[in-house]
């Protein structure tokens, strides 16, 4: 009988180190798909960053008075480029995202300039672009949720405290993404 029961604990040790290792392997798994998912966003924010200087060489050419416009789309450009952080990154693409509005926005003063090749291939590209960068933020939120999700459900949360997973921050839309527009005829 004692044989017996010594064999059940060892089972159950067993089956409780497996079950260990298996979680911490989740939860290992998840923060490396976590920070994957962010680097594809940064590899699609560089691949804009590239296309901006192009865009603007275009534009002055056509519409060079617009030096404000042009310099805020420049340094919202930087903003990116310098951002570390997930919370630094989203709050510089946000800048960046409006300025480049704001540009597009100039332009369709300038029917030379809409009418202009370079500038349509390249305003294509950044439309490209921007879907790409919407598409890694979400599957970035998704990954990010689940990876949270596992720090915080029982039994893998005391696993993620004891080994320090911590909760990710989301990539999230700026307060002017979130603004009805106006729409004027």
């Amino acid at each position: 009988m004692s044989w017996i029961l010594l064999i059940v604990v060892i089972l159950v040790i067993i089956f409780l180190v497996v079950t260990i290792v298996h979680m911490y392997n989740q939860l290992v798994n998840l923060r490396n798909r976590v920070k994957n998912s962010f680097a594809q966003i940064d590899v699609q924010l560089k691949r804009r960053n590239d296309l901006i200087p192009n865009l603007v060489e275009t534009v002055k050419g056509y519409a060079g008075h617009e030096k404000g416009v042009l310099e805020e789309v420049t340094k919202a450009r930087g903003n990116v480029i310098n951002a570390s952080g997930v919370k630094e990154t989203s709050q510089a693409d946000n800048q960046l995202t409006g300025a480049l509005k704001s540009l597009f926005a100039v332009a369709e003063n300038y029917p030379d300039l809409k009418a202009n090749s370079n500038f349509q291939q390249l305003q294509s590209e950044l439309s490209d672009t921007e879907n790409k960068i919407s598409y890694a933020r979400q599957f970035y939120n998704d990954t990010v949720l689940m990876y949270n999700n596992k720090c915080q459900q029982f039994p893998s949360s005391m696993l993620a405290k004891l080994f320090g997973f911590k909760e990710e921050d989301f990539f999230e839309a700026g307060e002017e993404s979130r603004e009805v527009p106006k729409v004027e005829f």
